[in-house]
């Protein structure tokens, strides 16, 4: 008895060293964990290569002289090749190969599950592996199309049909790939813009506690100065008049007083949100600064500030703030000092704070009052920065000396500005 030839049979002699290469790869086992998803998809690609073998099973030239026996043992190697399927997750490549190969040995039974492993290959595996795979798979082509003027036409259109489905299977898998990656793209793209997005915000509540931290040092230390200065002299001074220590036991509590309205105000913070929402200090507040500090004893001249309109905002906020810390560190690193503070706008549309302190009369009797480590000065060159302005600080003949200037447009130019 004859056994039936398939359109396929002339890939028997390229079956060698595919079949070595993928007895190799079915060594490499590995463990692959499906879900649900999985089942489900492996389940209903097993079923439409079973379908597919029923389905077009009539359209397939049979030979006449083929025995029952023969057709059975094609539809049990279909269905063993159906079964298969659920390695492809494991073993694509190999099972690929391994198909290509019987369903070119036995029948079109094996042209389903064929075309669901090449389409895995080419959806998963790299282009070198879909290759080698496209290649097997086209390696008849040339053969039938040296013996297509002899073939009946019922095979040719048969093989035409094969051929076309393959094609078409390569190309859907390598559609499918390309979606994959770009969406494994499109993911990461979101990630990544997820992270920035983080990073932003982190940056943000960065500069948010440095602003806080600011505020901190520069109200809550000129308070705590003076509250340091009036009880470091009622420690030294324990015969002192009754007069002066009940005036320097109202200037205590009026510094706690006020030490506790800024912490509240930065707390206020804390909890509600941005610094414009509580009342900022400017600079006609100057007057009421240099006041408190003379009635804490300090030995203050003051020049200015300038008649006329108020400057923007930030840039009087920026100068009561400079003048405010170069106090505190008077009275912290040179206490009886003679404090020269001059406030002018020049003509160049800038306003000039400068603030001189002469030599301390006297070493400071509580040293430790004085330590400090710089951050003031610090703080206050940033804030001039951020202003749009710039300050310089140093010793000056036995002193200590503070130069800054802001930029204070003249009404016109900013008019002109918004209008633009």
């Amino acid at each position: 008895m004859r056994r039936p030839v398939s359109y396929l049979s002339m890939r028997s002699s390229r079956a060698g060293p595919y079949a070595a290469r993928a007895r190799v790869h079915c060594r490499d086992m590995r463990r692959i964990h499906r879900t649900r998803r999985d089942w489900a998809a492996d389940l209903g690609l097993f079923l439409f290569a079973a379908c597919f073998a029923v389905v077009s099973s009539p359209s397939i030239p049979v030979p006449d002289d083929m025995s029952p026996a023969w057709r059975v043992a094609e539809q049990t190697a279909g269905g063993l090749g159906c079964a298969a399927l659920l390695l492809r997750r494991r073993w694509p490549v190999a099972l690929a190969v391994v198909l290509l190969l019987a369903g070119g040995q036995l029948s079109h039974y094996m042209t389903g599950p064929a075309m669901v492993a090449v389409f895995t290959v080419a959806a998963t595996r790299p282009w070198r592996a879909t290759a080698w795979v496209a290649a097997l798979a086209f390696a008849p082509l040339p053969v039938f199309l040296s013996q297509l003027p002899e073939l009946p036409e019922d095979r040719v259109s048969s093989a035409v049909t094969y051929f076309a489905l393959i094609a078409g299977t390569i190309g859907w898998g390598l559609f499918r790939r390309s979606r994959q990656q770009l969406i494994a793209s499109l993911r990461e793209r979101a990630e990544l813009a997820e992270a920035d997005v983080e990073l932003r915000a982190e940056q943000a509540r960065r500069e948010a506690r440095e602003e806080i931290a600011r505020e901190m040092h520069d109200a809550l230390g000129h308070r705590l100065t003076l509250l340091s200065v009036h009880a470091g002299a009622l420690e030294f001074h324990t015969s002192a008049p009754r007069t002066e220590i009940a005036r320097a036991a109202a200037v205590i509590r009026e510094s706690a007083r006020l030490a506790l309205s800024d912490l509240r105000d930065v707390i206020g913070v804390l909890r509600a949100g941005p610094e414009g929402e509580r009342p900022q200090p400017e600079l006609a507040d100057l007057d009421r600064l240099v006041a408190e500090a003379r009635a804490a004893g300090g030995r203050i001249e003051l020049t200015g500030p300038p008649d006329g309109p108020a400057p923007p905002p930030v840039v009087g906020r920026t100068a009561y703030r400079i003048v405010q810390e170069c106090l505190t560190n008077a009275r912290k690193h040179a206490p009886g000092a003679t404090v020269t503070i001059r406030v002018a706008r020049t003509p160049e549309d800038r306003l000039t704070v400068e603030v001189h302190n002469t030599p301390p009369p006297a070493p400071d009797p509580d040293p430790r009052d004085g330590a400090g480590g710089g951050q003031g000065l610090v703080g206050l060159a940033e804030r001039a920065r951020l202003a749009g302005g710039e300050l310089t600080a140093g010793p000056d003949g036995g002193g200590f000396r503070v130069r800054a200037w802001l930029p204070w447009p003249a009404a016109d130019t900013v008019a002109a500005a918004g209008q633009g």
